[in-house]
């Protein structure tokens, strides 16, 4: 007597039937072939791939609308808003001090050279919001006893990648 794979009926499972999981056209309970283990692999690894492009498109896409804003819109409301609520937000939290705005050091026109050596004349590198906002914190902010710096934040491949704007209200000897 056989005592070969069955169905959960308790039939045998030689036959025609295939399974609809496999992608393959092999009666239901044989072993895959080396071949079809190594297509379905080849499969899967393609399907990551594509997602992968499509994230990295995506990722691009919004990139170059954000550099696009930055570069040629104005600060908004809303930006301003948040950057209140990031200050009072570090206030609730005990700090002196919040990161009130990101950028790619690209954006610089030096690449965030001078903002990574620490540079004194690190805001005439800025351009578009950034400027926009070094701009209104020079006339409006400062005055009021606030101080802002800027600092390189990451270094994706070992080279500037975003600055922060860090905005601080702790007493000048801190």
């Amino acid at each position: 007597m056989s005592r070969g794979l069955r169905e959960p009926d308790g039939r045998a499972s030689e036959g025609a039937a295939t399974t609809s999981n496999d992608k393959t056209n092999r009666p239901q309970g044989t072993v895959p072939s080396a071949d079809d283990l190594r297509r379905i692999l080849l499969e899967k690894e393609l399907e990551e791939m594509n997602r992968r492009d499509k994230a990295r498109v995506a990722e691009e896409k919004k990139r170059a609308e954000f550099i696009s804003k930055f570069m040629t819109e104005h600060v908004t409301e809303d930006e301003r808003a948040l950057i209140r609520r990031l200050v009072m937000n570090a206030v609730k939290d005990g700090k002196m001090e919040a990161m009130v705005y990101s950028f790619p050091a690209r954006l610089c026109t030096d690449g965030g050279r001078a903002i990574n050596n620490g540079d004194r004349e690190w805001p005439e590198t800025l351009q578009g919001k950034a400027r926009e906002l070094y701009d209104r914190y020079e006339n409006a902010v400062k005055p009021q006893g606030y101080r802002l710096k800027a600092m390189v934040i990451n270094f994706p491949d070992d080279v500037p990648g975003d600055v922060g704007l860090f905005l601080s209200w702790a007493p000048e000897h801190f």
